[in-house]
């Protein structure tokens, strides 16, 4: 089953339960989709990469969101709870990321492959890491290069 076909039936059941905040996260992916196919230039299939793209990048700034509104403290509370929701809900679609242990190991692998010892080379090393496959968080990805070069 595609991820299209697993969120066309969980709409369904949504509103048939009335589920308005799991009905309301499929609605935004579809319109996100919806919105990159008909983005000039846009070339390919609507498939289930196309979706977990849609779904990484969505996740990603709702949980930049949530944090924010964690941050307001007692006001942001309920839009952070349904941020958490969304990010929770959609997890399932998204790449599970290595960890801190096993991404430093990858970043000193980086590091040692391409003779890197500068820290004016953090971008470089942090470049070759995002491009060579590894599901790794960026951020992440940038701090421990940082760290690890002693910038």
């Amino acid at each position: 089953m595609t991820i299209h076909e697993e969120l066309a039936a969980e709409l369904k059941e949504a509103m048939k339960s009335g589920d308005s905040a799991r009905r309301a996260v499929i609605r935004q992916v579809e319109t996100e989709v919806a919105v990159a196919k008909s983005a000039p230039g846009f070339r390919g299939d609507v498939d289930d990469a196309l979706y977990q793209r849609i779904i990484v990048s969505y996740v990603k700034k709702m949980e930049k969101a949530r944090k924010e509104f964690e941050a307001l403290g007692e006001r942001g509370t309920e839009q952070a709870a349904k941020l958490g929701y969304e990010v929770e809900y959609l997890s399932r679609w998204t790449p599970q990321l290595a960890g801190e242990d096993e991404t430093r190991e990858i970043v000193r692998a980086a590091i040692e492959e391409l003779g890197v010892d500068d820290p004016k080379m953090a971008g470089r090393v942090t470049g070759h890491v995002m491009k060579s496959g590894a599901e790794v968080d960026g951020g992440l990805v940038s701090r421990l290069v940082r760290e690890e070069l002693g910038a």
